[in-house]
């Protein structure tokens, strides 16, 4: 015989639950029916309506709790979406939101935005036109997160004041690019305090390297640690310190200012003082070195008075300047052109004819050197091939971590002769 009976009232029903309700047939009497299972109602997330991918997720004020796999959703049966005072302002668009509107499935418009063989056009061209309407873009931290590797490297310098960093960034960058790779820019503005909290920043960034050149007050290398610690290859880079296990990129810094204090001694200038920087830097010891070797060959003095030290800042180079000129010289070797452009601005202003009396070599052809009057002899650092270099010794690095990197780089400088070195 044929029974009609509803499962369960209509006045008992609960929402978000999909109920059946019908004729069943029973060969059976109906005073003695058989044990039947509980049927069990699909669940249906009250956020985005998958009913695929919801879990039971625990107990909540005696009422279960279900979680939406798809939106990341906790709710129970009967509760409505939480709004928040943020929920009506615009977010970025995800593949779900690309996925609702063309009714299709997550992984059809993943595979679609990758331009898999396995997505005809038709879907495609709809998906990539859906994208572009909700303006979506990828979010490269969650796939990081897939692929363990953020596609991102680091680039720490000192300060982009100066022409030397602010073109070592747009080379590298360029250089990254190409190889698929972002660049996070962070500067220590010359202090070693910063320079640790933005290292320990592009640490939690989960970056794939680094490239660092050190600030003015760096003398220690242990906040670098971390880094070795995890596999996160570091290079230093122009201004570096000595240390076992960690590759530097550097210009022949020695070499460079030997051939500068040459240079003014072939001139005719023979009391020559020097502006040297801060003594924890390699630079500053390297240049302090060729400067010394070259006055010692050609048998002229070396005397300690005729040399200051500066911080690398501004205010320090115009501070230097003012201090050397009171000292009996005929020419001044600058360890940066920062700072023999602070020297030539000074000297006028005592009425020193730069050049005559005062023969002034910088070092790092700062775009400033070409246009200051008279106009600055300097040493060219390598900008584009050591930006290059880092890049590419970096990359290297990243994609192999069994390639051995070479413990120091040294690139060649070039003497650029102009007006500030002519008696």
């Amino acid at each position: 015989m044929l029974a009609q009976f509803t499962i369960v009232p209509q006045s008992a029903k609960l929402p978000h639950i999909q109920y059946v309700s019908g004729t069943i047939s029973a060969p059976f009497p109906i005073s003695n029916p058989p044990n039947f299972r509980t049927f069990n109602p699909v669940i249906k997330c009250i956020k985005c309506n998958e009913v695929s991918g919801i879990a039971k997720a625990g107990q909540v004020r005696g009422k279960q709790r279900y979680h939406c796999k798809y939106c990341n959703y906790y709710f129970t049966i009967g509760s409505k979406p939480q709004t928040s005072p943020t929920s009506t302002s615009k977010h970025h668009a995800t593949i779900l939101d690309i996925a609702t509107k063309l009714k299709i499935s997550k992984s059809t418009v993943s595979r679609a935005l990758r331009n898999s063989s396995e997505i005809n056009q038709e879907t495609r061209n709809a998906v990539l036109k859906m994208a572009q309407q909700l303006n979506y873009v990828p979010n490269y931290f969650a796939s990081s997160l897939v692929r363990r590797k953020s596609y991102s490297i680091g680039i720490v310098v000192p300060e982009l004041i100066t022409n030397f960093f602010s073109q070592f960034i747009i080379i590298a960058q360029k250089a990254a690019s190409l190889a698929g790779y972002e660049v996070v820019i962070c500067h220590s503005n010359e202090n070693y305090s910063n320079e640790m909290d933005v290292l320990k920043r592009l640490f939690a960034y989960q970056v794939d390297g680094i490239l660092l050149s050190l600030s003015s007050e760096t003398k220690s290398l242990d906040h670098l640690q971390a880094f070795e610690d995890a596999g996160v290859p570091v290079i230093l880079f122009n201004r570096v310190k000595n240390r076992p296990g960690l590759p530097k990129v550097l210009a022949d810094d020695y070499q460079g200012a030997f051939a500068g204090v040459e240079h003014l001694i072939k001139n005719g200038y023979r009391k020559i003082g020097h502006i040297g920087g801060p003594g924890n830097l390699q630079i500053s010891k390297d240049r302090l070195r060729g400067y010394r070797d070259a006055l010692i060959k050609y048998s002229l003095e070396f005397n300690p008075n005729w040399i200051v030290y500066h911080d690398l800042t501004p205010q320090g180079a115009r501070k230097c300047a003012q201090t050397i000129l009171e000292q009996p010289l005929d020419a001044v070797f600058a360890v940066n052109d920062p700072a023999a452009i602070a020297l030539i601005i000074e000297a006028k202003k005592r009425g020193i004819h730069v050049g005559p009396d005062l023969g002034i070599v910088g070092f790092s052809n700062d775009s400033r050197s070409e246009v200051i009057e008279p106009s600055l002899t300097t040493l060219e650092q390598p900008i584009e091939q050591m930006a290059e270099t880092c890049i590419h010794l970096l990359l290297n690095k990243i994609s192999d971590p069994q390639f051995s990197l070479p413990a120091t780089t040294v690139l060649k400088t070039m003497l650029i002769e102009r007006c500030s070195s002519k008696k």
